[in-house]
């Protein structure tokens, strides 16, 4: 009996070494080759990051989101025939009309960051969207942060 706990024991140890000494899950980034494509929707979110949030109300780039503009300029300068749409969303707050007006602020700011960090403004179509696509549901604080976005999209 006591031979047979053993037994187990050792073959539950050997398991757990196995476990732990496994290579972890690939990820779209880690991967093989080709996973994801150089200049692709994919490579601008895993390795760049596709959007800006903004203040209630606001339609500035916050000095917190600059960077991922300035890191969105450069890729596109790597990869010339990207060509995007600058998504402007806004909260569920607000009339439909006042929302998609500030949406399209939101994406035109967006917009004239990318064309000051050296992109090409025909390379670059903007949409307001306004309170319509919501990216996460909810009345509160943590949703409407969220809601208040330009998103990039590779066309």
């Amino acid at each position: 009996m006591a031979a047979t706990k053993n037994l187990l024991a050792a073959f539950a140890a050997a398991g757990l070494l196995v476990a732990c000494s496994s290579d972890p899950e690939p990820t779209a980034s880690t991967a093989g080759a080709g996973t994801v494509r150089p200049g692709s929707q994919e490579d601008l979110v895993a390795n760049v990051g596709d959007r800006v949030l903004f203040d209630t109300d606001r339609s500035s780039i916050r000095a917190d989101q600059r960077p991922v503009l300035e890191r969105q300029a450069r890729w596109m300068g790597q990869y010339p025939q990207v060509q995007v749409m600058v998504e402007g969303h806004a909260d569920e707050r607000g009339t439909r009309e006042y929302n998609l007006a500030l949406s399209q602020r939101r994406a035109n700011s967006a917009r004239d960051v990318l064309v000051a960090g050296g992109v090409a403004g025909t390379r670059i179509q903007t949409i307001s969207y306004g309170k319509d696509r919501p990216e996460s549901l909810g009345s509160n604080e943590e949703a409407w942060s969220r809601n208040r976005r330009a998103v990039t999209v590779v066309r």
